[in-house]
């Protein structure tokens, strides 16, 4: 069984940092697209940063210049620095990858993390 275990999240002070860590275990062959969601109370989870196997990212305008996800193919691990955080960074954050399960099924599967709440206090 494959799973993403999220951490670093936590309280921290506008205008600071934080950085998040996702490490994908279990039978996993290859790992394709992982990405950052988020989701603020009654608000709909938006999609924050992606990076694709080969290193190609992409952010969204309210978080690109801010935020930069980089992964390390050797420990299965995306990784989220988040800089200059504001108020409205307020959110849990989810991990999600996309792979191809390991032996026997080599199955693609799309796979979520528990999350992990980020609070900026203005």
């Amino acid at each position: 069984q494959v799973q993403l275990v999220e951490s670093g999240g936590g309280l921290v002070q506008a205008g600071g940092s934080l950085r998040l860590s996702c490490a994908a275990s279990g039978s996993i062959y290859s790992i394709y697209a992982m990405r950052w969601y988020r989701q603020a109370p009654e608000k709909q989870r938006e999609l924050v940063a992606s990076i694709t196997s080969g290193g190609s990212t992409n952010y969204p305008g309210s978080v690109k210049g801010r935020f930069t996800i980089s992964r390390d193919n050797a420990k299965n691990t995306v990784y989220l620095q988040m800089n200059s955080l504001k108020a409205e960074d307020t959110a849990v954050y989810y991990c999600n990858a996309g792979l191809k399960s390991g032996p026997p099924s080599y199955r693609y599967l799309e796979v979520w993390g528990q999350g992990t709440r980020v609070t900026v206090s203005s």
